[in-house]
């Protein structure tokens, strides 16, 4: 098989690992569809909701944008198309811009949290996250689980932290 095909069925079938190792033996990150459009394997991973695989493939070079998103084969339509909400997150958290009148199946809360993580991580990945910043420090608590613990004390806090960074 060909590291093309090798790439495809990784993809199809969520193996990360595999998608690597395709990768890694010169498969294109950028292949073109059937009618010669760029990005096919970010959009079946997209459609099909490998997150782990679509924040691979755009470590590499995938093309997360399209000048209009709202355009069927961007990659944010396949993964609101395909209803793979945690997908629209990790596209959000690398970059993707949301058209204004497009609805990504997110809640207002999960929306925005994606939104501060493409800031948070973009500002420290270039450097701009450095003592003076603009960023507020906003710790990120994962709880397994917490029976009775009332979570609505750090809710505010995020939304204040966030309502402060967007009137700057």
């Amino acid at each position: 098989m060909s590291t093309t095909a090798d790439l495809i069925k990784a993809i199809r079938t969520g193996k990360l690992s595999e998608v690597i190792a395709a990768l890694d033996a010169g498969a294109q990150v950028e292949l073109h569809d059937g009618p010669g459009d760029p990005g096919l394997p970010l959009a079946i991973a997209c459609f099909m909701g490998h997150p782990e695989i679509v924040r691979e493939l755009a470590i590499r070079g995938a093309k997360i944008n399209f000048t209009d998103n709202r355009e069927p084969k961007s990659p944010l339509s396949m993964a609101i198309r395909g209803g793979r909400t945690e997908v629209v997150k990790v596209l959000i958290e690398l970059g993707a811009e949301i058209p204004p009148d497009i609805q990504t199946g997110l809640t207002d809360q999960e929306l925005m949290l994606a939104k501060w993580k493409a800031q948070h991580f973009g500002a420290s990945i270039s450097g701009a996250n450095q003592a003076g910043s603009d960023f507020p420090d906003v710790e990120e608590i994962q709880v397994l689980s917490c029976y009775g613990t009332d979570t609505g004390v750090l809710d505010a806090e995020m939304k204040r932290a966030v309502e402060e960074m967007t009137k700057k």
